[in-house]
């Protein structure tokens, strides 16, 4: 179930029955500010997944997210270009193609809309691009280009157009890329630069391999042959000159958050080296990145602190040469505050603010259920001010989805917002008796999260002291929560949160603990290296809390201990030691005690000492004193700290402006003082934090004079520098006031942002709180229209912008100014700067439309321009709308092409007052109409007259799929599927192939097949020996069309393996092998033989040669057997493990006339037993002799259980195709045998298992292995599962 703050969602009336399960849902309910919705309550739509900007190359890529959650179930709807687009969809929105359809038709911008009773949600805009696999157009093999050594070059990639650049690889005819380094190098659009040519440049294979990623494909381009000679004369070396970029300035737009990639590419001899250099300041290593042998300078997320201007530098011993890169930063909308979802009751005042930045700055606008509020019916309840949605005295009508949208010509970004407005009787949602615990010294909050509509009024009390807002140190938050500065062990109670006009309350216990405090922290030692030092850190902490967590760490990384490393060894009483110091050890040195409440650190120092011109002695006794806590150390004329702070601080020369600090300096401790550090505090700027640095100033200053600004009350305090350290603070001097004064300066950057036709905002950068000299300050606007420049001026005032002026008409151009002002008078008198009111749509369309060929795809397009004043505002220029129709005609030679249901449209953008443009990638053998309409920041105007046009036929693209089959050992039949693109009439297709020897050029086969549907051929008399080469082309009219390339061979006939390796067991043996390449399936059988008496031939079942493992079992452990393949010649010999089970030995016990002579005996003396009781029982007087019988089994020999299988060993490798028996010792009692249901095992050449059980076996018996592909025949075929066996893969060797 979905979880949302604390305020569920719900309607008056006929949703009664929501209302009654959600409270009594809270009676019961214990959360810690979140309450859980019941299934059943209704949400309004929140879109969980959003589509994305991406570009399609085939229908299976057409796939825009949209789902979303909400009660009732929302449905879905899709805009494309601003229209209604297919049917509502239900359950998901998700938009895939059709695949009647073709690619183009889905090209457009999107918005999913989700909707259902409580309001409709919106997604962001995206947009879809469509456009073919990039294809290369035939080209001629270029001729051999010769040079000098000492020449530079460039060789062209030129890749196929695409939205998604490709990635560029420079590789040989082997496909091993070409060596790059300072000479050689390449550019970003994938040219190879050479800044000098050497006599070992020369080849003939430069191949320019183009990857698009998205597309899965690799273009390789012609190979491109140079030639380069020894110069007949003593090369000359020369200056650097830029190869790329051409001339000394370019510029560079960049977007906050992209990547921003700078080249230099030079040429020159000996080859130059390039530096680069930021004009404006350091180039920070942490922003830049020299990638490219040096050639790039990369910037990743790019930020507003980026912008400026950079320069690389390309030198070498005959000069150098520069470039200047002016960086421009902008970005596209990114938000600063957007509102949340939240419950209102009714009367109430919703604002919801909507703040986002941007460069330029961005237009916000508000929707309500995807409807632009201008385009709904007005409401005096609801305005907007400065991108804040202000919606008053709100209803239940007023329950919706508002979305603010944030727009710029980068970009733009929407948020939805739910208003609910509802009446719900408060609850509390933080559970009654919580237990808080904190330290002295910390803040704590007490929670009291509520819930209901309108918003509870919460109180605070504490047990036997009353209100708690009585005391200074508590405060309450604007959600009920109970906020306590530094608590003390006083704080420590029961505190009560009710709500106000309730008898409903909860009860929470603060303890406040001791702090956790360092008693003895690490000190700055000076250890003689070689040496230990013990840095201490004890501490005290409270007896509630559990022992702390010690962390020592060294210059901010932690330090670990270890048992097998006693460099560091740290005690339970916080102690560092650390053993045989060395000059690596110097640094500093952090203990942090950590608690479950709090914790505390402390820091100290160790400086390694080598030695010096003091005597040993001395310097060991230094070390002493510093190990038995000393804060320095002395032997006889040494002495070194840091210095002690300055002194004796005085305030003169009182200005209005400026004062004199001066000092008296303290004791330099042996180290000469470097510098003096002056900091200030300013009262009335307290966001600068409690002390700044103001400057630094020679160790021979004793006084500064510093300037202030007015209306401030400052200190000041000195530090002063050593080569050990920088010595505490002096005492603060007295502080001194100066007086307000009126504002020195008026803010910068004052600019017209308007958008509303007859509205005017004006808008500026603010002043720093420092810069208003005096209380009171505001800003004063004045403005008039910029043709009446009469003395009067109109006037408003604002403590912030922007300003906005009503009434304006549209694009009328404005003087306007902005000045600062205070209570005591006004700054400067302001810059007079133009702005505009706010735009509106261009009323006039372009004539005069013409549309002249330049070649099969591109045509130049030509339009007299609109008059200025139709145009309403700033013309941006004019977009060209063009739509393609489909194919010019269809033959009823021609494939079936899918028409679209509606026209494909593509938006060309001409900026500024150009009335020409060349509009490039058309589709060949299509018809189009093109309309032109002007645009400014507002929208575009109306469309000139549809002008028709169409482009020629031309050579068909690439045959969309290839596959192969083999019937026979020379034949192979190839089956393919028309081009995509036919770019005009198939006449057929054009077959060429060869055999592929290394080293031997063989004949072309050319096979013509004339017939455009037929789209299968099969080729006989094929070498079964030979790998083939073959091109398959689409034809046209106008000529062939690229061809697919691929490989493949016709497969063998397939034998049973003449190599296996054995590797047995007691019950079972291993059988494994090598598959045949490019062979078929061949089945055969095992027979096998034990060679002892009685034993006769059994045979296995039927065995697939792919398969190239099998297991026999069933065996007798200790037994020689015999084995054999059939059909074949080839047998083999194999022993099972384990002792060999032998029959008990036959012996006279076990003949019949002994048993008999046993059971005569027997029954005789059981015969004198009777006879002797019947004698006693006479009276007669019988002696009965007892007698014993003593019967000892010897127990039979002792058997094996079956099934056991002991472990592999080292030595139970059976080479291929040896004889001899391969017998081992084994211990376990598992068998592979016991894994019989799913296995799926993997032996090396040694028949060692390497695989893991997985897979399911099939109970059957039965599978299907298909034939080796023909067009990859070293593929192994996937294996077969029988009955009573455990079958796998062969490893490769």
């Amino acid at each position: 179930m979905p979880l949302v703050q604390c305020q569920p969602a719900g309607r008056r009336g006929r949703n009664k029955t929501y209302l009654h399960l959600l409270l009594l849902f809270l009676s019961v309910l214990q959360t810690h500010g979140y309450i859980q919705i019941p299934p059943d309550f209704k949400q309004a739509p929140k879109i969980t997944a959003q589509p994305r900007s991406h570009t399609a190359y085939s229908l299976e890529d057409v796939n825009l997210a949209c789902e979303a959650s909400g009660e009732p179930t929302p449905s879905f709807r899709w805009v494309k270009d601003g229209k209604q687009f297919r049917e509502v969809l239900f359950e998901s929105g998700t938009l895939t193609a059709d695949e009647k359809e073709e690619l183009q038709f889905y090209q457009g911008s999107y918005r999913c809309y989700v909707a259902n009773e409580l309001g409709t949600a919106v997604s962001d805009l995206v947009h879809l691009i469509t456009e073919p696999i990039p294809t290369l157009a035939k080209e001629k093999r270029q001729k051999r280009r010769l040079f000098e050594e000492g020449e530079s070059t460039v060789l062209y990639c030129s890749p196929p157009k695409s939205s998604v650049a490709p990635k560029i690889h420079w590789m040989d005819m082997q496909l091993r890329h070409i060596p790059r380094n300072e000479r050689v190098t390449t550019s970003l659009d994938g040219n190879l630069y050479f800044a000098n040519l050497l006599y070992s440049d020369s080849r003939e294979d430069y191949t320019c391999n183009a990857h698009y990623i998205n597309a899965s494909i690799i273009i390789p381009k012609e190979p491109i042959a140079i030639s380069v000679t020894p110069s007949n004369s003593v090369v000359k070396n020369r200056r650097p000159q830029l190869q790329k970029p051409a001339g000394s300035h370019s510029s560079y737009l960049v977007l906050r958050g992209q990547t921003l990639t700078l080249e230099c590419i030079p040429e020159g001899l000996p080859t130059p080296e390039v530096h680069w250099e930021r004009m404006d300041g350091p180039l920070s290593p942490a922003r830049a990145k020299k990638l490219n042998y040096d050639r790039w300078l990369q910037i990743e997320n790019v930020s507003e602190v980026d912008d400026g201007e950079y320069t690389c530098i390309a030198q070498n011993s005959q000069g150098s040469i520069k470039h200047h890169y002016a960086v421009t930063v902008e970005a596209a909308p990114y938000w600063n505050k957007w509102p949340a979802d939240h419950l209102y009751a009714p009367g109430e005042t919703v604002r919801l603010d909507c703040q986002a930045e941007g460069i330029p700055t961005p237009n916000v606008t508000w929707s309500i259920n995807g409807v632009p509020i201008t385009e709904t019916d007005s409401d005096p309840r609801r305005y907007v001010s400065s991108g804040t949605l202000i919606l008053t005295n709100v209803q239940y009508s007023d329950t919706a989805v508002y979305q603010c949208e944030a727009t710029n010509k980068h970009g733009n970004i929407l948020v939805n917002t739910h208003v609910h407005v509802v009446e719900l009787p408060p609850q509390i949602l933080t559970a009654d008796g919580l237990v808080y615990k904190a330290t002295e010294g910390q803040r704590v909050l007490l929670q009291c999260k509520t819930f209901g509509s309108p918003q509870s009024k919460i109180d605070w009390e504490i047990l036997d002291s009353g209100p708690a807002l009585a005391n200074a140190k508590m405060s309450q938050t604007s959600d009920g929560n109970l906020q306590i500065s530094d608590v003390s062990e006083d704080d420590s109670n029961i505190y009560t949160c009710s709500v106000r006009h309730s008898n409903i309350s909860i009860s929470a216990e603060l303890q406040v603990l001791n702090r956790t405090k360092i008693v003895d922290p690490p000190q700055d030692l000076r250890v003689l290296r070689g040496n230990d030092a013990v840095l201490h850190c004890k501490f005290t902490v409270d007896r509630k809390l559990k022992q702390p967590t010690i962390q020592w760490k060294k210059d901010k990384h932690k330090i670990t201990s270890s048992a097998n490393d006693d460099k560091y060894s740290e005690y339970s009483d916080g102690s560092l030691k650390i053993t045989d110091v060395q000059m690596e050890d110097s640094g500093s040195y952090s203990c942090e005690i950590s608690t479950k409440l709090d914790s505390v650190s402390a820091t100290g120092s160790i400086t390694v000492l080598g030695e010096s011109v003091t005597s040993t002695y001395c310097m060991k006794y230094s070390l002493a004193l510093h190990l038995i806590g000393s804060e320095r150390h002395r032997c006889g004329g040494y002495s070194s700290d840091k210095p002690a702070s300055p002194h004796s601080l005085e305030l003169s020369e009182k200005k209005e402006r400026s004062v004199t600090l001066s000092w008296m300096p303290g004791a330099e401790n042996n180290s000469p003082v470097s510098e003096y550090v002056i900091e200030m505090k300013e009262e009335q700027n307290p966001e600068k934090g409690p002390w700044e640095e103001y400057n630094r100033v020679p160790p021979d200053f004793r006084h500064l004079e510093i300037h202030l600004q007015p209306y401030g009350t400052y200190h000041f305090r000195l530090r002063a520098v050593n080569g050990i350290g920088s010595s505490e603070p002096s005492p603060p001097s007295e502080s001194y006031s100066t007086s307000a004064a009126i504002p020195d300066i008026n803010p910068e950057n004052v600019t017209t942002v308007s958008t509303d036709p007859n509205s005017m905002v004006i808008t500026w950068k603010e002043l720093e709180q420092r810069q208003f000299n005096g209380p009171g300050f505001k800003y004063k606007i004045y403005w008039r229209q910029a043709s009446d420049r009469g003395p009067h001026w109109k006037e408003g005032s604002v403590s912030h912008p922007p300003f906005i002026v009503n009434n304006t008409g549209t694009f009328i151009p404005f003087e306007i100014k902005v000045q600062a002002v205070n209570e005591l008078g006004a700054g400067p008198e302001p810059v007079v700067k133009t702005g505009y009111s706010g735009e509106d749509i261009p009323l006039e369309a372009p004539s005069e439309v013409e549309v002249t060929e330049l070649n099969k795809t591109a045509v130049l397009v030509r339009w007299s321009p609109v008059s200025m004043e139709s145009v309403r505002g700033h013309l941006l220029g004019y977009k060209i709308h063009l739509r393609k129709k489909g194919p010019r005609t269809h033959s009823r030679r021609s494939l079936p092409m899918h028409v679209p249901a509606a026209d494909k449209y593509r938006v060309i953008k001409v900026y500024g007052n150009k009335v020409k443009t060349v509009v490039s990638d058309l589709q060949f053998y299509s018809s189009y109409t093109l309309t032109v309409a002007p645009f400014n920041s507002r929208g575009e105007g109306p469309h000139s007259k549809e002008y028709h046009f169409t482009t020629p036929e031309a050579a068909p693209g690439p045959v969309s799929f290839v596959s192969f089959e083999s019937p026979s050992e020379t034949e192979m039949t190839l089956r393919w599927e028309a081009p995509e693109k036919p770019n005009g009439e198939l006449t057929g297709y054009l077959l060429q192939y060869y055999e592929t020897v290394p080293g031997i050029l063989s004949p072309q086969q050319v096979e013509s097949i004339d017939l455009p549907l037929v789209t299968e051929f099969t080729l006989k008399g094929l070498n079964p020996q030979i790998l083939y080469h073959f091109e398959l082309r689409a034809r046209t009219a106008a000529g062939d069309g690229e061809p697919i390339v691929m490989e493949g061979a016709t497969l063998l006939d397939g034998e049973p393996p003449s190599a296996i390796n054995i590797t047995a067991g007691q019950t079972s043996v291993n059988v494994s092998w090598v598959p045949g390449e490019r062979q078929r399936n061949f089945a055969f059988s095992f027979h096998y033989l034990k060679k002892s008496a009685g034993g006769e031939w059994e045979e296995s079942e039927k065995v697939n040669s792919s398969q190239a493992f099998y297991q026999l079992q069933g065996l007798t452990p200790g037994v020689q057997y015999h084995l054999l393949i059939r059909p074949g010649n080839y047998s083999w010999e194999f022993k099972t493990a384990g002792p060999e089970l032998h029959e008990l030995p036959s012996s006279f016990v076990t003949q019949g006339w002994f048993i008999g002579l046993i059971s005569a005996i027997v029954l005789l003396l059981l015969v004198l037993l009777i006879l002797c009781y019947i004698k006693k029982s006479k009276g007669g007087k019988y002696s009965v002799r007892n007698i014993k019988e003593e019967d000892q089994v010897n127990a039979g020999p002792h058997t094996m259980k079956d099934g056991e299988f002991k472990e592999y060993s080292d030595n139970e490798e059976c080479a291929i195709g040896q004889r001899s028996v391969c017998e081992s010792e084994r211990n376990s009692n598992d068998s592979l045998a016991d894994y019989g249901d799913g296995v799926d095992i993997q032996f090396n050449e040694d028949g060692s298992f390497i695989g893991q059980y997985s897979g399911h076996r099939d109970p059957n018996g039965h599978g299907s292995s298909g034939a080796t592909s023909p067009i990859n025949p070293t593929m192994l075929p996937p294996s077969i599962s029988f009955p009573t066996s455990v079958t796998g893969f062969l490893g490769p060797n």
